[in-house]
């Protein structure tokens, strides 16, 4: 796996007023490295992706990616969004939603020429078929299943051929099947490009074969490391301030506890948007 550091955060402090979301993060994220992004609602893991893409700025410390400063609309980052249904009475087509990925935020004429169209076709279907999605290539994203639309989304993201790719709850009401055809997708093509993968979930347990670290924020606390380093009960119970108990059944993680993550997960209705 390259070694190339790709994201670099130093003393990294996110505040919103008197609100600290997290403080003094230190993190490298090297070319190809899958990490997890895991805590309870509010915690930030969101706003995290937010300051990589160069939405919310930093409240005190440094952050760069591939050696660079943060800006907003990079080619080096592909994004892809929580799972959401799509008007069925849409006409666009699968082609057309990842070539907004390629082009989407530009203005003006300089990508008419036909050089520069035929850039992006093959830009658009090179994206679809790492996604195993060129039979989709002209069917409506209106009347595609979860699990098509959302590979359709990990296409558009890809479509740039980005270093970096960050994940906001990209398996949110998908089902299990589905949930694991995204997450090994994503994989494979972190592992083909060496493109580093932040993934913010609810769950580690689906992208759980493929993760290198993980980062868990709770009430401004923090911990980095190994999926075996974090996910146990004393290191939770430290973070959460409270008895936490962890459980490994059948190579799932069990989170148990009043304030645990387990509650998070089963509190809230399926329309709710996640931080």
């Amino acid at each position: 796996m390259p070694t190339d550091d790709l994201v670099e955060l130093r003393h990294a402090r996110l505040a919103f007023g008197d609100r600290v979301l997290w403080d003094d993060l230190d993190l490298t994220v090297r070319a190809g490295e899958f990490i997890a992004i895991l805590g309870p609602n509010g915690t930030g893991k969101t706003s995290l992706l937010k300051v990589l893409l160069g939405q919310v700025p930093l409240s005190a410390g440094d952050v760069r990616i591939a050696g660079e400063p943060v800006t907003t609309g990079s080619r080096k980052i592909g994004y892809v969004p929580q799972h959401r249904s799509m008007d069925r009475g849409l006409s666009l087509r699968a082609s057309d939603l990842v070539a907004l990925g390629y082009d989407g935020h530009r203005w003006g004429f300089a990508g008419w020429s036909p050089a520069a169209r035929r850039a992006k076709r093959e830009a658009v279907r090179q994206a679809l078929a790492q996604v195993n999605g060129t039979g989709l290539a002209h069917a409506s994203v209106g009347v595609m299943s979860g699990g098509e639309l959302q590979r359709i989304r990990v296409a558009q993201a890809l479509v740039t051929d980005p270093v970096l790719l960050l994940c906001d709850e990209p398996l949110l009401n998908l089902d299990p099947a589905n949930a694991g055809l995204v997450s090994a997708l994503i994989d494979r093509r972190r592992r083909d490009a060496g493109t580093a993968v932040l993934f913010v979930t609810h769950e580690v347990d689906p992208v759980l074969p493929y993760v290198d670290r993980v980062i868990y924020l709770v009430d401004g606390r923090f911990r980095v490391g190994t999926v075996a380093e974090v996910m146990t009960s004393a290191t939770l119970s430290e973070l959460y301030g409270a008895d936490i108990e962890v459980l490994e059944v059948g190579g799932r993680y069990i989170v148990v506890g009043e304030h645990s993550q387990y509650q998070h997960d089963h509190c809230e209705g399926p329309g709710h948007t996640h931080e």
